[in-house]
């Protein structure tokens, strides 16, 4: 089987999956071994760079996914953009960013970081999928820990937690909690 065949295989996978999929995973649907796995998306994120094609294979939580490209993002977002999803307001973009930079968290580190109740916030980013609980803290009464999901960093376009953007002094203090 030539490059060719074999990225053609996996391109349709990446068509035909909705979520992030990671390399094991492609491997074992196509049949093929895993150095051809990523060589093949290899080629694919280098056919997809060419100025003419409206799709990129971004990496995103350890998986890959067809998506369009961000320069086109705008002229698309109308009609596809976040279907089911209203904005977010800015008390859930706050708490959401607290969430993610300071992971595991929990309600109340947040609500300290905040100052005021997370309750209804914390809610609505669980129900969108954003966060998730990661687990206990060893603390008296095992308050829950928050981190964040995959859907988050496939909404934000990000491969890992690690692409957020790094915060200047001012805010990287807000952002800690006393004894981390």
């Amino acid at each position: 089987m030539t490059l060719e065949r074999e990225a053609a295989i996996i391109e349709a996978i990446l068509f035909l999956e909705s979520e992030p999929i990671d390399v094991k995973t492609i491997a074992k649907i196509s049949r093929l071994d895993k150095d051809i796995v990523e060589g093949s998306l290899k080629f694919i994120e280098e056919h997809y760079a060419e100025q003419e094609h409206g799709l990129d294979l971004r990496e995103i939580g350890g998986g890959f996914l067809l998506s369009p490209k961000e320069e086109l993002w705008d002229d698309l977002k109308e009609r596809y953009g976040k279907k089911n999803d209203a904005k977010l307001s800015r008390a859930a973009m706050e708490t959401l960013s607290i969430i993610a930079y300071s992971q595991p968290i929990t309600r109340g580190e947040i609500e300290g970081i905040r100052g005021v109740s997370a309750d209804g916030m914390i809610k609505l980013l669980l129900g969108r999928n954003l966060i998730k609980e990661v687990g206990k803290k060893e603390a008296p009464g095992r308050p829950v820990q928050y981190g964040t999901t995959k859907e988050f960093l496939k909404v934000f376009r990000l491969r890992s937690i690690a692409d957020l953007p790094k915060l200047d002094e001012l805010n990287q203090d807000r952002f800690e909690l006393d004894g981390r």
